[in-house]
């Protein structure tokens, strides 16, 4: 059974180190503006770099720069400054579209992946981006039969990128799906004047509308009123399928999501994967793994455009269909590493024993655990209230920065 890397979203440090904390083989990330998630996340900046290559490299996980937007002749400095000081840190590849993103990267001897928003659908068009190009990420609206026949002709004719090696073929796997074709949209652009390929979409097409014929006045009947706001794709259902494929590269969506929906999704995707490997893949933990995901933000799921089945699948409602949510409940102020308490100041909420919480840090990343004891302003009690200074037994470090959540269920309507 082949290996297929598991490619992370991070957003943040605290997305980051929930990737690194659950399993993934690589993460990819926007530095700036330059990139298709530009206004979704606060993204990295130059500096960060060294400190992203250095936390991967321990724990031997590849690092991808996102570019993959439109580049103007203003741009091209702030792109050159990039790619050399991704270089410089050691960043493993880039992420590009643009014909001259790629030819800068080749020139600093920068591993190249060509984004989906170039729209690879043939085998023709892999052989052509194979001059410049190892990677490459194909357009979501293939189906698994399409990918399979690339990949088999790649293995075939051993077409082989500019590293040596057969061409490797990447797939989303997970996450958000956009009504434009690979997410190449206009309608931010023409309503917003704010441009969706240089990562400031406004996601108009998740709002509901009301369609009429201007001829007639007809007010055109729905059946869903959220007609441009796909469900999210989701794989893990048909995951065995993907691996006979012959994909080597499976991308979680998520650059914009919190750190629990990272730490959750990538958990998933990495048990499911290993399940594949080892034969141990079922109905039965298919079944768990969908309702693990469904806790974290989601607009339900299907499977895209990859089994062939019928096109449409939007979703009935403007934001997220998750079971669970999170609750704000205090900040951590100080961590007893020999006795492995941490402390936190209440802020908000109560917390009682039996309840799940979750504590996020740039460091921390996003860990979550039931609380089975906890003293309150120095006594053993069962609830921390408002302005109380509580502890607890944890199995992983916290520092002052981090935040305290409480996570309860969240009630979806039908």
């Amino acid at each position: 059974m082949q290996h297929i890397e598991l490619m992370a979203p991070a957003g943040n440090f605290e997305s980051l180190q929930a990737a690194l904390d659950n399993g993934a083989n690589s993460v990819y990330f926007g530095v700036e503006q330059l990139n298709m998630r530009a206004r979704a996340t606060v993204n990295f900046t130059l500096d960060d770099l060294p400190e992203i290559a250095k936390r991967c490299e321990a724990k031997n996980v590849r690092t991808y720069l996102t570019l993959n937007t439109i580049i103007y002749d203003h741009d091209l400095s702030i792109v050159k400054t990039l790619i050399k000081q991704a270089k410089a840190a050691n960043i493993t590849a880039v992420i590009a579209m643009d014909q001259a993103v790629i030819a800068m990267a080749r020139a600093h001897g920068m591993e190249v992946h060509i984004s989906t928003q170039i729209n690879v659908t043939n085998i023709e068009t892999v052989k052509f981006y194979a001059l410049f190009a190892d990677t490459m990420v194909l357009s979501r609206e293939l189906s698994l039969r399409q990918v399979k026949s690339i990949t088999e002709a790649i293995e075939k004719e051993q077409i082989k990128g500019p590293s040596g090696h057969l061409v490797e073929i990447e797939i989303f796997g997970h996450g958000a799906l956009c009504m434009a074709v690979s997410g190449k949209c206009y309608m931010s652009l023409h309503s917003a004047n704010s441009s969706a390929n240089r990562g400031a979409c406004k996601q108009n097409c998740r709002k509901k509308y009301t369609v009429i014929d201007q001829d007639t006045g007809f007010e055109m009947e729905l059946d869903n009123e959220y007609i441009m706001s796909p469900k999210d794709l989701c794989t893990i259902d048909f995951l065995d399928e993907i691996v006979d494929a012959g994909i080597k590269v499976l991308k979680i969506e998520g650059r914009g999501r919190a750190p629990e929906y990272v730490a959750k999704v990538i958990k998933c995707y990495r048990d499911a994967i290993d399940s594949v490997g080892n034969g141990t893949y079922d109905k039965d933990k298919v079944i768990g793994w969908m309702q693990e995901l469904e806790k974290v933000y989601n607009r339900g799921f299907w499977s895209g455009y990859y089994l062939g089945q019928k096109l449409g699948e939007w979703s009935n409602g403007s934001g997220s269909h998750a079971t669970q949510k999170k609750v704000y409940i205090g900040k951590g102020t100080h961590f007893y590493p020999k006795a492995q308490i941490g402390e936190f100041k209440i802020e908000a909420f109560d917390v009682t024993v039996g309840d799940t919480i979750l504590v996020t840090g740039p460091t921390t990343g996003a860990q979550e655990m039931k609380v089975e004891e906890l003293m309150a302003n120095d006594v053993k009690s069962e609830k921390g209230s408002k302005g109380d200074m509580v502890t607890m037994p944890l199995k992983f470090r916290i520092r002052p920065s981090d935040k305290l959540y409480k996570i309860v269920e969240n009630k979806v309507e039908a």
